[in-house]
């Protein structure tokens, strides 16, 4: 199940994470209600994109994706086929590439859950839709 594509219901699992980014943009704005702003917008598609690159980079590939909203939030749920529990790296040097993605999910969401299963994982989170400032 899915709720990224309000307007037809029918969904895929995105490619690439542009394409989630481009899925979650689309359900922000086309609910019938305000966006958030763009800050937030901005803090959300980052999450996601982290998501999912982790996914495919050191997860084994995406095998879920949902996002929806509800209340001032919204929920994302990446599935990949890993049963390796995400950890902050502790062997990056501060020039040395990648080992950021994980810290930055868990800044930007509001709550960050990681369900084990059978054949992989789901990585939970909720972000915030309205302006964190306010």
């Amino acid at each position: 199940m899915t709720t990224t594509e309000p307007r037809t219901g029918r969904h895929t699992l995105p490619a690439t994470a542009g394409a989630a980014r481009a899925q979650v943009r689309d359900l922000l704005h086309t609910t019938g209600r305000a966006p958030p702003p763009r800050t937030v917008t901005d803090d959300i598609l980052l999450v996601v994109s982290e998501l999912v690159t982790n996914a495919y980079r050191h997860g084994g590939g995406l095998t879920g994706f949902t996002a929806h909203l509800t209340g001032g939030a919204l929920i994302v749920r990446a599935t990949d086929a890993s049963p390796v529990i995400p950890r902050t790296r502790t062997d990056s040097h501060p020039t040395a590439p990648g080992g950021f993605g994980w810290p930055l999910i868990q800044k930007l969401s509001r709550q960050v859950t990681v369900i084990p299963l059978r054949a992989g994982k789901t990585v939970q989170v909720v972000l915030d839709t309205t302006d964190r400032q306010a």
